[in-house]
């Protein structure tokens, strides 16, 4: 069975490609340019993985992620971002946070689908 992504970025060259990628590895993807749309349609048990980009107008992706994680707290959780990330200090800042994967924009395609293969195997 394909393993079920969520990908939700506001730009959406970076969602189409993404998609496009992830679904040559074999994940089935859905994909939202806006976070509160995809808050709406998310269900319990839907996805094994969600990719949340941190910096979107309307909601940031820590915002999304502690909402998604109220309807769904098996879903695992990866961060994207253009920045630099230091894990330490996400932790400091958000205790709660239970996130395994922060990914650096630009990424390939392929180091992407063999990072969440681990994420959903782990």
């Amino acid at each position: 069975m394909d393993k079920r992504v969520l990908i939700v970025d506001d730009e959406v060259d970076i969602t189409d490609a993404l998609k496009a990628g992830l679904e040559g590895h074999g994940f089935e993807v859905s994909t939202f340019n806006d976070p509160e749309a995809a808050l709406k349609s998310f269900k319990p048990g839907q996805y094994d993985v969600a990719i949340l980009d941190i910096r979107m107008p309307k909601m940031n992706g820590f915002d999304l992620y502690r909402r998604l994680s109220k309807i769904d707290g098996q879903t695992s959780v990866c961060f994207l971002t253009a920045f630099e990330v230091y894990r330490e200090e996400f932790e400091k800042m958000f205790p709660d946070l239970k996130v395994k994967l922060f990914l650096k924009k630009p990424i390939t395609i392929t180091k992407l689908a063999a990072r969440l293969k681990e994420l959903v195997r782990g």
